[in-house]
């Protein structure tokens, strides 16, 4: 069951809960034995839905907070989940409206915040993306190495949200320099978002961080989650690395150089 169709069912039992109460003060005033009855149901479906909101909120989505510190140095994975793969959205998030974008603004430094968007399938692009070439974001460096990377630049302009995703390609808020080894590794989970929107058509909530160290130019990585709003189908939290094998990267300014 998706979180949205979970929350109607809660209200659904509060509901209930409001109905019997007032059915049992109405009609059961002069049979005590009834009206205790319905009272023992109120406090029955009371206790479900309480525990059913601890299960859901306070245990499961708002016990951990996202900190750069505690994600383990790379270590030769593309990335690591993050919240046992569980999406970090607050319970408002489920109720933003569809087909929503929102793109924080740049920093002093010229850097990218979060994007978030509701997707549908009025967002998909009909047409193919255009080339991105005069857009710098914060960091960029125009470097080869052409024995190491097989599309030879260490950098791509890397969309927070996806072109396939959003019909958005030069927003520079949407950009960051990211190296070729991060730009494929997001692949595959925007490839996922993508796939579901087209099969399903349903809403899925989508939100990506970039994750700046101090005052850094260059992410150190991003943090991708997605969930799908009305079913179980699509769900992942997890943390990409900004690396790229063989080269060191100076965050600080976006310079590199071979290992």
């Amino acid at each position: 069951m998706g979180n949205l169709k979970i929350e109607y069912w809660l209200y659904g039992l509060i509901t209930v809960m409001v109905v019997v109460f007032i059915w049992s003060l109405i009609f059961m005033h002069k049979k005590p034995k009834y009206k205790t009855i319905a009272r023992d149901i109120v406090i029955v479906f009371a206790l479900l839905a309480f525990l059913f909101f601890a299960k859901n909120y306070l245990f499961q989505r708002r016990n951990y907070h996202f900190n750069i510190e505690e994600i383990p140095a790379y270590q030769n994975e593309a990335y690591v989940e993050i919240n046992q793969n569980i999406p970090l959205f607050s319970k408002q998030d489920y109720y933003w409206e569809e087909g929503k974008l929102q793109f924080s603004e740049l920093d002093s430094l010229g850097r990218c915040g979060i994007a978030y968007a509701k997707l549908n399938t009025s967002l998909l692009p009909n047409k193919e993306r255009e080339p991105l070439q005069k857009v710098k974001p914060s960091g960029w460096q125009t470097i080869r190495y052409d024995d190491l990377i097989e599309d030879k630049y260490l950098y791509n302009r890397c969309h927070l949200i996806a072109y396939e995703l959003s019909s958005i390609n030069t927003e520079i808020k949407n950009l960051i320099t990211g190296t070729r080894y991060l730009n494929l590794n997001m692949l595959p989970f925007e490839n996922e978002v993508a796939y579901y929107l087209r099969k399903e058509g349903k809403p899925v909530l989508y939100r990506v961080t970039p994750v700046f160290v101090g005052d850094e130019l260059v992410a150190r990585g991003v943090l991708m989650e997605a969930e799908s709003i009305e079913d179980d189908e699509l769900s992942f939290c997890v943390y990409l690395y900004n690396v790229q094998p063989g080269i060191e990267i100076d965050y600080e300014t976006g310079e590199s150089k071979r290992k």
